[in-house]
Order: C-alpha cells, then structure tokens, then sequence
C-alpha cells in the first residue's frame, strides 16, 4: 500500500483525502514511479472543484511530478528502471508517493535539473513555451500583458518573453508581488488593486494596446483584457483561476478584428516528438539562466489541502511542489 490523495466528492481544499491505496504492477505500456516531488498547479483546483470532470469517484489528483522508475511493463522503450523522470499531463493521479503511468508522457531529466526543479517547471514550463512560441508567437519588439505576473506561469512568461525580446506588462495585487515580477522580466508592472490596469496599459503603450494578453485569471480580468488589446491583437485565455467568464457574442471582438484563443497543453505535446520538443526547449532555458527558478514552495503531502487554500488565497509567489 502507498499513501496518496485522492477525491471522494468535488470540493473545496477538504475534499481531498489522504489514505493508503493499492498500485498494481505495470500493464502494457506503463511505468511504475516511485515519485519524489509532485507540481501543484491550478489545473488541480479545477478538478478538485468539479469544474473539470473525473472519469469517476473516488479517483487521484495532480498532474505533474518527478521520480524514479522502479519498474515498466511489457512494451516499454521510452524509459527503464532507474531512469530519472518527469511528466505533466493525464491522467491525474500525481499527488501519491507511487504511480502507475503511460510511460510514453514521461521525459527522462538532464543531469543538471533536479527532482524538485524538474517537478516544478514541467506542466508551467511546456505551458509558457507553447504559450509564447505556438500560440502567438511573440517577437522582438512586441508589447504584452501577463496577468498574475508574480504567480509561477506569470514568471515563467515574464522571462521568456523578455529574452524573446518583449516589453512585457504585468498585474500583480501587491508592491512586494510587483517587485518579485519587474525582477523577473516585467517592465511595468501594474498593482491592480490600486490602479485600473486597462488605463496603465493604454498609457504605457501610448494608447495603442498590446499585441496579446495572456489571461489565466478568467472572469475577473476577462472583459477588461479585451479593452487592453490593440487592433488585430491577440486574447490568450489559458486558465479560469477566478471562474469561468461570461459568454460573449463574436461581434464583441469586431471593434479591434481582435482573436480570442482558450488553448491547452495537451494539444501542444499529444504526439510523443511534440512533447520531447517542448521538454527539451524548458530544460535549455533553465540551464541556460533564460529563466531563473525560484526555489518551490514545499509542502508534505500529506498537507496538500493546505497548498491548495494558500494557491487560491493568493499566498504565494513562483511555485508549489508536494514532498511524498
């Protein structure tokens, strides 16, 4: 038996339970992981609160750890025992000391990146390369927003944007979190809790608006994301942190020819080539010092409810990893 969390009923931080479970040996196609630290992201929250559907109850949460592989199934070339490992993405079930999982998502990790480095960049990593590089890809020269720019995707979009050669804006809701993402890469940034950003950002770029905004806050920003826009810019939603918004009509985006986009990592790294591609690039940027990790906020396992209220309360800067 192995200790894990896992969800009876969607809810709030409470729901999750910590208990023992039975992990079987490996099937065709899967490793046995033997997980040393696990990512704690706010695709998490989604699935603890219903938002996003479980297969069925009670099951696993968490989609993004590193570890050791400990044994691999019939058909297994990707890794082998004893390989150093990470992954991000489904099926969740990360938060547990060990796991079985398709050994086709996991990445063997370099020398140089350590578990709880690897553990930590993997999912807000791959995120921030396809976000910049895929998505919209931003050029030398071009103005963005980043909402929530001292959170842990804010960073890594901050600094990758700006050796791409970005002026980068960023909201924050504090001086302290304004300092940690103009260290990080952002220009200007913005305190929203005491400015309109929409304004500061009309102001900044001398009333033209920005070529995209990457808006993984939702609700709460979305509407006024769009005022920050220039003619033909770019709306990248990527996550829904305060709620879902509002639906609105197509002619909404006609005033500026504005596109509004909601990707998803996992279309980005569906094919094994895609995903070593899109690992590759996040290790090099780490090593190289592109972008500078700050080092994880680290809870025991066991406490995962607690990270979860801290993440949602705003509590904390860059990220979040579980220690089994």
């Amino acid at each position: 038996m192995v200790k894990a969390i896992r969800i009876h009923k969607t809810g709030g931080p409470d729901a999750m339970v910590y208990e023992d479970v039975q992990v079987k040996p490996p099937g065709p196609g899967e490793a046995y992981i033997r997980q040393t630290a696990i990512g704690v992201n706010f695709i998490d929250v989604y699935y603890r609160s219903g938002l996003y559907k479980f297969p069925s109850l009670p099951h696993g949460i968490g989609m993004e750890a590193a570890g050791v592989v400990e044994a691999i199934g019939p058909g297994v070339t990707e890794v082998a025992f004893g390989d150093r490992v990470a992954y991000a993405g489904g099926p969740p079930g990360a938060y547990a000391e060990k796991r079985l999982i398709p050994a086709a998502q996991l990445v063997k990790l370099p020398k140089a990146v350590d578990d709880k480095v690897a553990a930590a960049i993997m999912l807000q990593g791959m995120t921030a390369r396809y976000l910049l590089k895929e998505t919209h890809v931003v050029k030398k020269g071009d103005t963005i927003l980043v909402h929530a720019a001292a959170g842990g995707m804010g960073l890594w979009l901050c600094q990758w944007a700006k050796a791409l050669g970005a002026n980068v804006i960023g909201t924050t809701s504090s001086a302290e979190k304004a300092a940690l993402a103009k260290k990080n890469g952002c220009k200007f940034p913005i305190i929203y809790t005491e400015e309109d950003f929409v304004a500061r950002v009309m102001e900044i770029t001398g009333g033209k608006g920005v070529q995209v905004v990457y808006d993984g806050v939702g609700k709460d920003t979305f509407l006024k994301s769009l005022e920050c826009l220039a003619v033909r810019g770019h709306l990248v939603l990527f996550g829904t942190a305060s709620g879902v918004p509002d639906p609105i009509s197509p002619a909404v985006l006609a005033a500026k020819s504005a596109t509004l986009t909601r990707p998803g990592l996992y279309h980005y790294i569906a094919t094994r080539k895609d995903l070593l591609a899109n690992a590759k690039d996040v290790f090099e940027v780490v090593k190289n010092g592109t972008v500078t990790i700050q080092k994880p906020q680290e809870y025991a396992l066991k406490d995962a409810a607690k990270a979860h209220k801290d993440l949602a309360g705003r509590k904390t800067t860059g990220s979040i990893i579980l220690i089994p």
